[in-house]
């Protein structure tokens, strides 16, 4: 049984009040403020803009929630009301204009699979004040995909509200009430049926409708629209840049690459079709004739499995999960095993700690010993779900600091540190940074703790020079935002439609195959990130980014350890030009 042993109790910096739900409500303090002015002159009818409070470090930043009237296509499957509708977080300058169509630039970000809107708030506010120490107010947009309508974060907000984790573990665990609600559980079934059709098409429609709402005249979004994202963000991006939406090659105005200025890579490359980390090698594209069939067959598949989901690690309940614990750990960073202590036991949980956080595989096939005996500050739980030294799955990884107090070993589950060393594609995939663990279990005088990047000793697993993002701000980020860092229902048919460039409803608009070279393309890629392929572009030159692992593109810190500003954000800012 895991006993709690409090160290200290933290201060809580962060109010909350409602929650996302159908018109977006949320916010992450107890005031909710109606902006007044929204991206444009004449807000399209329906659009509604809440600006959010937050208690990032970086001031000057206004952080709103937008919302806008956005109907799936008529004949569509049964779907909930407020899935009719598209939600992004909108960050500016507060000494900028508050119109978007008065801003100097305005960057679009699509998110990477498994993550939403919240997944930007670092890179976001440390763009835009970037440009604003500049003397230029620019916009960075985070999308939020269309699915996550369907996600409740009642309890989250609740919780951070009331600065009480029992608030949100009651909620989403015990059949708790919050805010006058009570959890329906996680939607399956019928309920999420109608993402069978949430593929390629609809997903660029979806981007394409917020530009298109938000910035009426398309010379306008020409002008001031730097399009781009995240691990398959920018795969998505690159399809945006040729595909035609009205069909008809003889009309440009509505070309992906007529609605962007340029576009921005985060780890990704930008490029239509699927990842490809072999070089030298194309993909073939399924002949025409085989095309129908394949699609058909595809959406078949979508039909039983709507969702991308896993029996443990990947599914609803276990990316709720994540944010939960940046909840804990936001609340109260050295308090100790809130979170699992209040975890219930169930096959999902318990599969997915020994998946992540099992030392050996004898810990991982027996389940001993009980990750849940280990004693850990909420900060060390966070660091062990997503530090690149601890979390064995390269696109959830960060490089956050290290273990502070607490004997630690080599990890050798899922593979020993020397196995990934000697074999490249391990290292992909895994993470090449060398894994460890904590050795001691059940013993409530070892408390491990946590060392934030900027404040860790180097050590046989690492240095400062590999640590860029701070464990406070990434469990605010996981928890804080209203519009979540985690995506609980990531549409199985956009991963499927990635590589079918010849199906029947993605060719009619995929009609262009130079779209991404008709505009200048700025690719950012972690040292430490994952290899997603060449873009086969020649006037793209990634830049390699030093310590800076998958998820670090979007989460480092402002001010970094070499005593350089954050790279990201700076050349994002240095590109909006």
């Amino acid at each position: 049984m895991f006993r709690q042993k409090k160290l200290a109790v933290g201060a809580t910096m962060v109010l909350g009040d409602s929650v996302r739900r159908g018109l977006v409500c949320a916010v992450v303090v107890s005031a909710t403020v109606l902006v007044p002015v929204g991206a444009s002159a004449d807000p399209a009818p329906g659009r509604t803009e809440r600006e959010i409070t937050s208690s990032s470090p970086v001031t000057g930043v206004v952080a709103s929630v937008v919302s806008l009237d956005a109907p799936l296509p008529t004949g569509s499957k049964p779907h909930p009301a407020e899935c009719d509708r598209l939600s992004y977080l909108r960050y500016r300058a507060a000494d900028g204009p508050q119109r978007s169509e008065d801003a100097d630039r305005v960057l679009v970000a699509q998110p990477g699979v498994f993550e939403g809107a919240g997944a930007f708030e670092s890179v976001a506010r440390n763009t835009v004040a970037a440009a604003d120490a500049q003397g230029r107010h620019i916009e960075f947009w985070a999308l939020d995909r269309r699915s996550n309508c369907l996600e409740d974060h009642t309890g989250t907000q609740a919780a951070l509200a009331a600065n009480d984790l029992d608030v949100a573990t009651n909620y989403y665990f015990r059949g708790g009430t919050a805010n006058g609600r009570t959890f329906a559980g996680y939607a399956d079934g019928a309920a999420t049926a109608w993402l069978s059709d949430q593929g390629l098409v609809q997903t660029m429609r979806d981007e394409y409708d917020v530009l298109r709402l938000e910035f009426p005249d398309q010379p306008t979004r020409k002008q001031k629209v730097l399009c781009g994202g995240h691990s398959l963000g920018g795969f998505l991006t690159g399809y945006f840049a040729d595909w035609d939406f009205d069909g008809n090659p003889a009309t440009t105005e509505d070309a992906g690459y007529n609605q962007c200025s340029g576009y921005f890579a985060l780890d990704t490359v930008i490029k239509a079709g699927p990842p490809n980390p072999i070089r030298g090698f194309d993909i073939p594209q399924i002949p025409s004739a085989l095309a129908g069939p394949i699609e058909a067959a595809s959406g078949a598949l979508t039909d039983v499995y709507p969702v991308t989901r896993l029996p443990a690690v990947i599914n609803p309940e276990t990316t709720n999960l994540l944010a939960m614990a940046g909840l804990a750990a936001r609340l109260n960073p050295t308090g100790v095993n809130d979170i699992v202590d209040r975890l219930p036991r169930s096959l999902n949980f318990d599969a997915t700690l020994r998946t992540l956080l099992s030392k050996d595989p004898v810990m991982a096939a027996t389940g001993q010993p009980d990750i849940r005996t280990l004693y850990a500050t909420n900060d060390a739980v966070v660091g062990a779900l997503l530090d690149d030294n601890s979390q064995p799955l390269g696109f959830l990884q960060a490089s956050v600091g290290f273990i502070g107090n607490g004997p630690v070993q080599d990890k050798y589950f899922p593979v020993p540190n020397e196995v990934v060393a000697a074999i490249p594609l391990l290292g992909t995939a895994l993470g090449n940074d060398r894994k460890a663990a904590p050795s001691s279990y059940g013993d409530p005088n070892v408390v491990y703790t946590w060392q934030d990047y900027d404040e860790m000793t180097p050590n046989a697993f690492t240095d400062p020079s590999k640590e860029v993002t701070s464990i406070s701000q990434l469990t605010r980020s996981l928890s804080e935002p209203p519009l979540d860092f985690t995506e609980w229902y990531f549409p199985t048919a956009i991963n499927t439609d990635l590589g079918q460039p010849t199906a029947p409803s993605i060719a009619r608009h995929y009609l262009y195959r130079d779209g991404v070279t008709r505009n200048p393309v700025l690719t950012l890629q972690g040292d430490g990130g994952l290899d997603l392929g060449g873009s086969n572009n020649p006037s793209d030159v990634p830049i390699k980014l030093a310590g800076y692992n998958h998820l670090d593109v979007l989460t480092a810190d402002r001010k970094q350890n070499n005593g350089l500003p954050e790279q990201v954000s700076t050349r994002l800012a240095d590109f909006s030009r």
